[in-house]
């Protein structure tokens, strides 16, 4: 399930053409409750769904723009934190966010996994509270670089800014030996030299057994 909140119309339909999932919108022009009214149909609809004893993905672009429209259509608090934004606004957009789980397979099974994109360095200072109160509670961050981007490198992922919690449990231990010896040998480098080099590095084998045989050789 794909959730696009507060997103362009040209970007909705270019979704829906891919055909990767379900695709369920609210786009810019439609006022902020309606954003807020399509989001929690489509958790309610997951979370059925997992009852049932399905595996649910849910993509939301963006956590970013969900908190706004929470800020918008909520009664104020009477606290304001930095860049306008309500304290009491963020409640719900954490508990979209809590609702990812797996169901033990005694009480059904199933499980909601939810991939929620932020907005970074926009000049908003709600967008970087936003992002800040919302940072470190995933268990796995993706950190994007516009400067990768720019230099048409992809994919263009910040790679001492990206991690994984408990990585030892998703990965063998060859895997895991590669994961970590390669998170030193590109300590210190830049986000675009060190994609760079891995790139030129998984360039020379076929596979991940070979780049750990590559490496250790």
């Amino acid at each position: 399930m794909i959730l696009l909140v507060d997103e362009r119309p040209e970007e909705v339909t270019e979704m829906e053409q891919c055909g990767f999932g379900e695709v369920i919108a609210s786009t810019f022009d439609r006022p902020a409750d309606r954003h807020v009214q399509v989001a929690e149909m489509t958790l309610e609809r997951a979370r059925r769904r997992v009852e049932q004893g399905e595996d649910v993905v849910i993509i939301l672009d963006s956590i970013t723009r969900l908190a706004r429209a929470y800020n918008t259509t909520q009664a104020g608090s009477g606290r304001t934190l930095s860049g306008g934004l309500d304290s009491n606004s963020l409640e719900h957009p954490k508990r979209f966010l809590g609702s990812a789980r797996k169901i033990a397979p005694t009480q059904g099974g199933g499980s909601l996994t939810i991939i929620g994109t932020a907005l970074v360095d926009t000049g908003s200072r709600m967008d970087q509270v936003i992002f800040e109160e919302f940072k470190g509670t995933g268990n796995s961050e993706l950190v994007l670089s516009r400067d990768l981007a720019d230099r048409r490198v992809y994919p263009a992922i910040d790679l001492q800014g990206s991690a994984t919690r408990k990585e030892e449990l998703l990965l063998d231990d060859d895997s895991l030996w590669l994961s970590h010896a390669m998170r030193r040998q590109l300590a210190g480098q830049n986000p675009a030299d060190s994609m760079m080099e891995l790139l030129g590095v998984m360039r020379k084998t076929k596979s991940n057994r070979d780049l750990i045989d590559w490496v250790r050789n």
